[in-house]
Formats: structure tokens, C-alpha cells, sequence
């Protein structure tokens, strides 16, 4: 009798395998699936061809003035950002004094990147550095009338920089005072208790409109005699106290999704209350709401804006001012504005919602 032996594996058919497979399963499984892929692709082609057309084939790239953007076909009017980007990135900061901008920028990317990657050493010390040192250096610098620097008013700063430094203040100042609102919300005696849920509901039932007026008008009535704030400190701790609020919110909804029995079985061993919050409660708790806490930074990032409200030039706001520069007025010169300014909260945005994908990824802890 002879011996069966299996037929050799045949390979899989051509259209369900590769490029074209993965074409068939996801985009034209079904009747419906092909319509709906079509229709999707008609008009991403024209949304293409409309952007492409107007920022770059039919766009404006050199010129010294509005002559160089007046064409019979509008296009983008990109020799107006070029003559303006300083003034989008420093404001009115004198211009032989920009490099004390560029260096804290320099020094802010150098201590910031090494805390961004997970597998980079003495994070300790980094820390030291960001939270300690480049604050002092930082203010040192930009402002001068020190160490032989020229002294540059806040009222001066503007643009990007404004931006930046709103935003990087609310973010290091509202995670920490969130988390102590978030604690005190919980607290067992009645009168924290009473205080925090008092704060977080006040800042978060006014706009955050409502509390830069309040910082900038109000704020020097409560200080003593001689005591006074400039404009943009004023701002930066009216947007801490405002994002506070909302963070305190967040952290929250993480720790009240701890179960108690790790909180009773950490009694059980006799650690300490605040011992359990550091060690076993809130780092559980803050990993759960990665997504809220960036979605809270983002959302502060674009808030930055109304800032233009109490008379600080954000990026915004320096380029809507320059809209009204006679000579680079044409039709195209608010778009090209807009477009640049979007594009730049755009990309911050973006880059913090990749990274907290990131960490999301790396600190999950389900099963595959």
C-alpha cells in the first residue's frame, strides 16, 4: 500500500495578500465600503488640489512688499511672513538682543528632550535643572538689567515667545497645584475639603477670559502697599490658577478610580497616608489620565490666545496686529497669517498628543 504524504502548501491568492489585499479588506470589502472610498478620495483629491494650488503653485514666495502678493490668481503670500517672523517669534524684542531669546529656547530643548525619552540617565538631575535652574536662567536673561544685559520689558515680548512662556508656566504650575486641589477635594476635614471644592468650582464656572481680567484689574488690590506685579505675571498666575481647576478634575476622575482595598492593604502594613498617596495611589491614578492631563495642556496651549485680551501679543495676536501694515495689504495677506499661526499651534499640539500615544503605549500594563 503506498504511503499518503500531504501536498505541498499552496500559496495564499493573489488578492488577498500585499498591497492590494489590504485594499480589498479595509476599503473595498463591501458595495457600501467601495462608494464611501470613492466618494472619501474625490474629495481629498480636490482638498489637495485647492491646498497645493494655493500654497504653492500659484503662491507668492519673494517680494519686499503687498506688490509682490497682488497677482491675477490668488495664491499665498508668503513674503509677508518672511519680512514679519522675527516679530512672530520675539515681538518688539530689541533685535541685537534676540539671542538671549534663542538661547533659552536652546536651553529649554536641551534640559527637555532627555525627559522625554525614557531610556535617557540622570533624570534626577534633569529634573533639578528644568524645575530649578532654567526658571532663575531663564527670567534672568530674558528680562536683563543684570550681569551687564540690556533690561527688556515684558511689555516688549511678544509673538511666539509670549506664547511659550504663558504656556510652559500653566503647564509646570497647574499639574502640581492640580494634584494638591484633587488631594484636598478628598481630604477628610471639612474645611480643606470646603476650601478646594470652593476653588476648583469658581475657576472652572468663569471663562478663562473673566480671570485674565480679574488677574490684570483686581490682583494688585490685594497686594500690600509697593508691592506690584508687571502685566504678563499677572497673566501667567491667573492662567495657573484657571488650569488648575480643570487638572484637579482630572487627577480626580484618576483617583477615584484606585480600588480602596490597595489603600486598606497598604494600612495594613502600616504606611502612612502620605506614603500610600506617593507610592501606591497616585501613580497608578496619574497613569490613568495621561489622555485628560495632555488634553488639559493642549487645550491651555491653544487658551494662550486670550491673552490679547489684557493687552499681550501672543503669536495671534502679533500677527493679527500686523495686518493692519498698509503696505502688505491684499486679500491674501490675513489668510497667509492665519494659515501660519494655525500651522505653528498645530504642530505643538500634535506633538504632545504623539507623545502621550507614547506613553500611553509604554506605561500600559493589559496583557497582549
Amino acid at each position: 500500500m503506498r504511503a499518503w504524504t500531504p501536498s505541498p502548501a499552496r500559496p495564499a491568492p493573489v488578492n488577498t495578500i500585499g498591497a492590494w489585499g489590504w485594499v480589498r479588506r479595509n476599503l473595498m470589502a463591501t458595495p457600501r465600503d467601495m462608494v464611501m472610498t470613492l466618494l472619501a478620495a474625490a474629495f481629498l483629491f480636490w482638498l489637495l488640489d485647492v491646498v497645493i494650488g494655493w500654497a504653492f503653485l500659484n503662491a507668492s514666495f519673494t517680494g519686499v512688499d503687498r506688490s509682490a502678493c497682488l497677482k491675477q490668481v490668488q495664491g499665498a503670500c508668503w513674503p509677508f511672513i518672511e519680512a514679519k517672523f522675527g516679530q512672530f517669534i520675539y515681538g518688539r524684542y530689541p533685535e541685537a538682543e534676540r539671542w538671549r531669546v534663542n538661547l533659552v529656547f536652546a536651553a529649554g530643548i536641551i534640559g527637555l528632550l532627555p525627559m522625554l525619552i525614557p531610556a535617557a540617565p540622570y533624570k534626577r538631575v534633569n529634573a533639578v535643572f528644568l524645575l530649578g535652574f532654567f526658571p532663575v536662567f531663564a527670567f534672568a536673561l530674558l528680562t536683563g538689567g543684570m550681569f551687564g544685559l540690556t533690561e527688556v520689558s515684558t511689555s516688549d515680548w511678544g509673538g511666539l515667545l509670549v506664547t511659550l512662556v504663558v504656556a510652559i508656566t500653566g503647564i509646570v504650575a497647574s499639574l502640581p497645584l492640580g494634584i494638591a486641589l484633587a488631594l484636598g477635594r478628598r481630604a477628610q476635614l471639612p474645611v480643606l475639603r470646603a476650601l478646594c471644592i470652593g476653588f476648583i468650582e469658581i475657576f472652572r464656572g468663569v471663562p478663562l477670559i473673566t480671570v485674565l481680567f480679574m488677574a490684570s484689574v483686581m490682583l494688585p488690590l490685594f497686594l500690600p502697599d509697593g508691592v506690584n506685579f508687571d502685566k504678563l505675571m499677572r497673566c501667567l498666575i491667573g492662567v495657573a490658577l484657571f488650569s488648575s481647576a480643570y487638572m484637579a478634575e482630572v487627577v480626580r476622575g484618576g483617583l477615584q478610580a484606585i480600588p480602596k482595598g490597595q489603600v486598606e492593604a497598604a494600612a495594613a502594613l502600616g504606611m502612612s497616608y502620605w506614603k500610600t498617596t506617593r507610592l501606591i495611589v497616585l501613580p497608578q491614578a496619574l497613569k490613568m489620565v495621561v489622555p485628560g492631563i495632555v488634553n488639559t495642556f493642549i487645550g491651555l496651549f491653544k487658551d494662550t490666545t486670550l491673552v490679547l485680551i489684557v493687552g499681550l501679543f501672543d503669536l495671534l495676536g502679533i500677527v493679527q496686529l500686523h495686518f493692519t501694515d498698509a503696505s502688505w495689504a491684499t486679500p491674501e495677506t490675513h489668510i497667509t497669517g492665519y494659515v501660519f499661526a494655525g500651522f505653528v499651534f498645530w504642530a505643538f499640539c500634535f506633538a504632545m498628543s504623539r507623545y502621550s500615544i507614547f506613553m500611553e503605549k509604554r506605561l500600559s500594563t493589559d496583557a497582549d
